[in-house]
């Protein structure tokens, strides 16, 4: 069978398929820990960062600060992420808590396991491949974040 010589279907549609089948892949296993794969995400940016200005923090995350708030809630809420006074009177700060730490902690195993069902699943050297294809093609579309460290 001849490799097709132009794409055919809609690339935004076959990105957001596989983008939707590797979170349903992560959720499965990072559920086990009681966190969403987004919860997870952020409390190991919070634990990478340090104590964080919510703006400061959604941009990191490239999400709007809105965004950012409604996801910080329910984690603060758990006692895994908490809030207090920033710089001076209008700011404020957000750190991940020692039950935000283990808790980040105890999902880092379900997401290591994860990785590792995938890249037994794809074959790490698709894996690295795809990571390489996103990465270039990140950077010919002029975005400027990387793939997110967890661990």
């Amino acid at each position: 069978m001849d490799a097709p010589t132009k794409p055919r279907g809609c690339t935004s549609f076959k990105v957001r398929q596989l983008s939707r089948r590797l979170s349903q892949h992560y959720d499965a296993e990072v559920s086990r820990s009681g966190l969403k794969t987004t919860q997870y995400s952020l409390l190991s940016h919070l634990a990478r960062l340090g104590p964080s200005r919510p703006v400061d923090l959604a941009g990191e995350l490239k999400m709007t600060p809105s965004t950012l708030s409604r996801n910080l809630q329910p984690l603060i809420a758990a006692g895994w992420i908490a809030q207090g006074a920033g710089a001076d009177a209008r700011s404020r700060l957000v750190q991940l808590t020692e039950a935000g730490e283990a808790k980040r902690r105890e999902a880092l195993a379900h997401w290591k396991t994860a990785q590792q069902k995938l890249n037994a699943l794809l074959g790490v050297e698709r894996v690295l491949a795809l990571h390489l294809l996103i990465d270039e093609s990140l950077e010919l579309l002029g975005a400027d974040d990387q793939a997110c460290e967890l661990d």
